[in-house]
């Protein structure tokens, strides 16, 4: 952690704004998304951020939906939203508002400054606005629509909320400096004509406030006291502060932190959904994306999400993330909250031949040797049973310490086997092993206190055949933020981002519910996925077990 994140910059704002009593040393956040898509893991470290930040002063965060865009919003997205904050572990009370609502103040407040000569409609179009804006090193020109007298800014104005006007026909504009260093300054658009229906406010209005009109004006009615937002609205701040200056209301203060970039994925509703609709993934909780519907029904604990953004913290330069990062403290979670139980992947045959054919044996397997408060679980043993394939050699190298021809192991807290004849098909493919097993060693413990290697298995005779997809990153290149301008994302999405395999499974998993957690013992941590049923469990890949993040986290430390 640098010293920039470890002294938080905005906290530091906050107590001193408390200690000089500024806002009556109210603390009032707000978390204020778009309903055009579905949250994903930077909005959760805005949600941390501002709900968590409200918490510890002792004050409120509000969500509001920022909803001034009828051409992509949808009640759809706002369920979703109201979904994953309650799931990450924050609750907004009775403080859920919506912009719409605010709609008619808003156009109250766009009237008193066009009667204050600070608004204006303007007739040219979207393009010629951009040419008449400038850039960066070439100032802007007024429109020749700016000395409208106040009188024909009204009577406009009126007659773009009545609907008499076609779409991109005219705006209205604040006046404020076309030759402003900073571009948003530069007349920047208020109002714009969409013959669109509103999701919530229906056909009531044709007219709707751009973002950086709504915002501001909204955080106002809200009382907010600290309007924490993510730095590409830092240059956005002199336009939020002259809004507010210019209408003498209420001044909350606008505070901007870095966004969170995160290697191996895509961090833009906009690119979010073109992989949704184009059907690169399969809907927006595809547990390959990084929004906070995938990542449950991947199997991230809220904990880990909220631990991941506390450690990464609050700074004002931008930074890219690590993915193995966010999957370390996923790790970390599981490891001492996830139930322990025996899968095998790559199943291969093993008969105990001095074990007898028709008796089955339950043996007491600890849940979670993490957690001794855990208990054990039951698991059935006989005389036939499958070990993973790479957990066998026929000619094993002189590091190899597993199961080979006149080895011992020891299956997991039962019994200790010795390897005695290997059975091949007609190809030379191994398809089975012949064992014998060691009837004074059960519960896996030997008088002599001898050392072997333990193996995981799983009894064939009451084995569940489950359904098991291995996610793995979305994207084979770690900066998808700075790809070269002659490709598109798709060019790096990762062909093997997703694999589809069967595995055998010890019983108990029969009874586990969709959302259910469990360590797939030696191989990875795992969910149940809603589309398991009884006849075909499906279980996703949350993690592997080990990662090189776990290396990186230890020179940190």
């Amino acid at each position: 952690m640098t010293d920039e994140q470890s002294s938080d910059f905005i906290r530091e704002i906050i107590e001193q704004d408390i200690e000089e009593s500024r806002y009556d040393s109210r603390v009032h956040t707000r978390f204020p998304p778009e309903p055009n898509g579905y949250l994903h893991v930077g909005h959760a470290k805005a949600v941390c951020i501002n709900f968590g930040i409200a918490e510890e002063f002792g004050g409120l965060c509000n969500l509001r939906m920022d909803d001034t865009d009828p051409t992509k919003e949808a009640w759809e997205y706002v369920e979703a939203h109201q979904r994953d904050i309650r799931w990450l572990g924050f609750d907004w009370d009775d403080r859920l508002f919506y912009a719409s609502d605010y709609f008619e103040q808003l156009y109250d407040w766009a009237v008193e400054l066009v009667k204050k000569g600070k608004a204006y409609v303007d007739d040219l179009s979207p393009e010629q606005i951009s040419v008449y804006r400038g850039d960066f090193t070439t100032p802007g020109r007024d429109s020749p629509y700016r000395g409208r007298t106040v009188e024909e800014n009204l009577d406009l104005f009126e007659r773009m909320r009545a609907g008499e006007f076609h779409e991109g026909e005219r705006v209205l504009r604040a006046k404020i400096d076309m030759t402003h260093p900073n571009m948003n300054m530069r007349d920047p658009v208020m109002y714009r004509i969409l013959h669109e229906t509103h999701y919530k406010q229906g056909d009531a209005w044709c007219i709707y406030p751009t973002y950086d009109w709504a915002h501001g004006q909204s955080d106002s009615i809200e009382g907010i006291t600290h309007s924490l937002c993510s730095l590409e609205f830092e240059d956005h701040r002199p336009l939020y502060n002259w809004f507010l200056e210019q209408l003498e209301i209420y001044h909350p203060r606008q505070i901007e932190f870095a966004r969170l970039n995160l290697s191996h994925t895509v961090m833009s509703k906009r690119l979010l959904k073109a992989l949704v609709d184009e059907g690169y993934v399969v809907g927006w909780d595809d547990p390959r994306l990084p929004t906070i519907s995938g990542m449950r029904r991947r199997g991230y604990p809220p904990a880990a999400i909220r631990a991941f953004c506390e450690e990464i913290g609050v700074a004002k330069a931008a930074s890219l993330i690590d993915i193995d990062m966010l999957e370390h403290f996923v790790r970390d979670e599981l490891n001492r909250n996830a139930p322990r139980v025996m899968a095998v992947m790559e199943p291969l045959r093993v008969v105990i031949e001095n074990y007898p054919e028709d008796q089955t044996e339950i043996f007491e397997v600890d849940i979670n040797p993490e957690d001794p408060d855990s208990g054990t679980r039951e698991v059935p043993f006989s005389n036939v049973l499958y070990i993973e394939r790479g957990d066998f050699r026929e000619d094993p190298p002189k590091k190899f310490h597993r199961l080979a021809p006149g080895r011992e192991v020891r299956l997991k807290q039962a019994y200790l086997i010795t390897c005695r004849d290997v059975v091949k098909d007609q190809d030379g493919e191994i398809v089975e092993l012949r064992c014998t097993h060691d009837p004074d060693t059960r519960g896996g413990v030997t008088a002599d206190g001898r050392y072997v290697r333990t193996l995981h298995w799983v009894s064939a005779e009451h084995a569940l055949d489950v359904e098991v997809r291995l996610y793995d990153r979305l994207f084979t290149r770690a900066d998808m933020g700075s790809i070269p301008d002659d490709k598109s994302v798709v060019d790096y999405l990762n062909p093997s981002s997703l694999e589809v395999t069967s595995a055998m499974a010890e019983p108990s998993l029969a009874a586990a519910e969709p959302g259910d957690r469990f360590q797939f013992y030696r191989n990875s941590y795992v969910c149940v996925d809603p589309d398991s049923t009884a006849e075909r469990p499906v279980f996703n890949r949350t993690v592997p077990l080990r990662s090189t993040w776990a290396k990186i986290a230890e020179k940190m430390t």
